[in-house]
């Protein structure tokens, strides 16, 4: 038999298609819309959508059929095929109650999430007022409250994270994994055992970096406040969780005042030859009462419907942030066409997410301020120092917030009885060196979207980083003309090329692994990441 002629695989891949394709769009328009208006009947639609595809994928005879493909006879495009929809399928091989129980569950904490506003001195608070408090205020009292305010969504779904946790991991033990994080990552074809190794890596070559930057901010900051050092509490750092660095220098927020951030992002994306106007025109990117306040991009079936939703207001970390979630946007419009339909995604969660660091690194960068945000010609060099240390900063404030998130869930799917309370501060206080509020025993952790809603993800975020490290060497090394500096990676069409032809074309015809030591020449590694953070 000729190779990718097996006709009972073939067979299966067109009529599991025929069977999964509406439910995924069905499931994914719902979900968007669940987050741009939460209301009890656009929860209702979303867990429907969302049970009916969980149903399909934990058919067993289907999976058995699965299961009997010969795969020694198939090509490489129906290998890759047949391993990734095998790793779907285990990971739904509930019971139909589990799967009820699951989705209801998940579907009220996100719309507790998405309804939450924090209540600051009694008045419902959005998040970017919260984080413009702790960015701008010299009031600690206030700070506190404000913190303490965003904290209280974790009180809210306490119960029903560790709910799902127990679920996860009983569906995960019946399976015969030793938890859900095992599974998780097993699933997601990483090792855990490498992965940790990666993460120790990471952890002691950022360790001597990043106490010498926590010592000067800390000395910044108490001199700001009037206080000691040793008296900084969580209140008095940048943000709710510390996963952001502080503005540099030279404040950047105000090269965006009055900019319409929509504009800045199609034209960036049209200049290295990514259009990005169609997207623009589906999606939602203002706040607004009872809409999900954080920011993703959704993939609506396989084709051409991709949509990204923001809460932007005019500043540099709304500006980051349109231009990280664009970045995933141009992977997925820009899939190869002579992709199989079960290829036509990314290679992996760490590579989409690398696409979009590289691009949400760029706000930070004075090439890209001087061309798009139009910064005067006589702030040049100030901000090319600023910027450049605070994009540094920033690298290395979120790679230690990584290791606090992967550490922490790792510990929490293992044991999720222990004091879950005592550990989250243990874990803070490990990496990145803040001190726990005196006498607070409060579920923190599940204030934290992802814990509950994107179980065993973090990770893939600061491998992300690492590849987009690696992405960005290569493109100033070997794609882009000798001498064309950061103005050519900002505007030059050759980007757009080189990341369709080596990242977004493949989809996922390759593993995560072997896409990016074709596309950069090396094996996934810190090193590259770890010097752009000294830079």
């Amino acid at each position: 038999m000729m190779r990718g002629m097996n006709p009972e695989f073939l067979d299966f891949l067109s009529s599991h298609r025929a069977r999964v394709e509406s439910l995924e769009i069905e499931s994914s328009d719902a979900w968007w819309q669940a987050n741009i208006a939460a209301s009890p009947e656009a929860d209702a639609r979303a867990a429907t959508a969302q049970k009916a595809l969980s149903r399909l994928y934990a058919d067993p005879h289907a999976f058995a059929r699965l299961k009997k493909v010969e795969t020694g006879s198939l090509a490489p495009d129906e290998k890759r095929q047949h391993a990734l929809l095998v790793n779907t399928f285990t990971g739904n091989q509930m019971e139909d109650a589990v799967i009820e129980e699951m989705v209801d569950t998940e579907r009220r904490v996100e719309s507790t999430y998405n309804r939450f506003r924090p209540p600051l001195r009694g008045e419902p608070t959005g998040d970017n007022a919260i984080r413009d408090i702790l960015r701008d205020s010299e009031d600690s009292v206030l700070r506190r409250d404000a913190w303490e305010a965003s904290k209280q969504v974790g009180v809210e779904v306490e119960k029903d994270v560790l709910r799902l946790v127990r679920l996860r991991n009983t569906e995960a033990r019946r399976l015969g994994y030793a938890n859900y994080y095992q599974m998780a990552l097993s699933l997601q074809e990483l090792d855990q055992e490498e992965l940790f190794a990666l993460l120790a890596e990471v952890a002691a070559q950022t360790d001597p970096h990043y106490k010498a930057f926590k010592g000067r901010l800390d000395a910044d900051l108490a001199a700001r406040f009037g206080i000691l050092p040793a008296d900084l509490c969580p209140w008095h750092y940048s943000d709710p969780f510390f996963q952001e660095a502080p503005t540099g220098e030279v404040p950047l927020d105000r090269f965006f005042a009055g900019k319409n951030l929509e504009m800045l992002t199609g034209r960036f994306f049209t200049a290295i030859g990514l259009e990005v106007g169609d997207i623009l025109g589906r999606s939602d990117l203002y706040e607004r009462p009872h809409k999900c306040q954080h920011a993703f991009c959704v993939h609506v079936g396989r084709y051409d419907d991709v949509r990204v939703l923001c809460n932007c207001t005019d500043s540099e970390r709304w500006m980051g942030t349109m231009l990280h979630e664009f970045g995933h946007a141009v992977y997925d419009k820009y899939l190869g066409d002579d992709l199989p339909f079960f290829l036509r995604e990314a290679a992996h969660t760490l590579t989409t997410e690398a696409i979009a660091m590289l691009m949400g690194r760029l706000s930070r960068n004075a090439a890209w301020l001087s061309r798009y945000a139009e910064v005067d010609v006589e702030e040049a060099a100030a901000v090319e120092a600023s910027a450049g240390a605070e994009q540094s900063a920033q690298l290395l404030v979120f790679a230690r917030w990584c290791l606090v998130m992967t550490h922490f869930e790792r510990a929490l799917y293992e044991d999720p009885s222990q004091d879950l309370n005592r550990l989250w501060w243990e874990i803070v206080q490990r990496f990145q060196h803040l001190t726990p509020p005196e006498g607070r025993d409060a579920p923190d952790w599940a204030a934290k979207l992802h814990t509950a809603l994107a179980p065993v993800y973090y990770q893939n975020y600061l491998l992300g980083e690492m590849f987009a490290s690696q992405l960005l060497e290569q493109l100033r090394t070997s794609v882009l003309p000798a001498g064309s500096g950061d103005d050519g990676l900002v505007s030059s069409p050759l980007v757009g090329t080189y990341l369709t032809e080596k990242v977004f074309a493949k989809g996922a015809r390759l593993p995560w692994n072997e896409l990016i030591a074709e596309a950069t020449g090396e094996p996934l590694s810190p090193r590259h990441f770890v010097r752009h953070l000294r830079s």
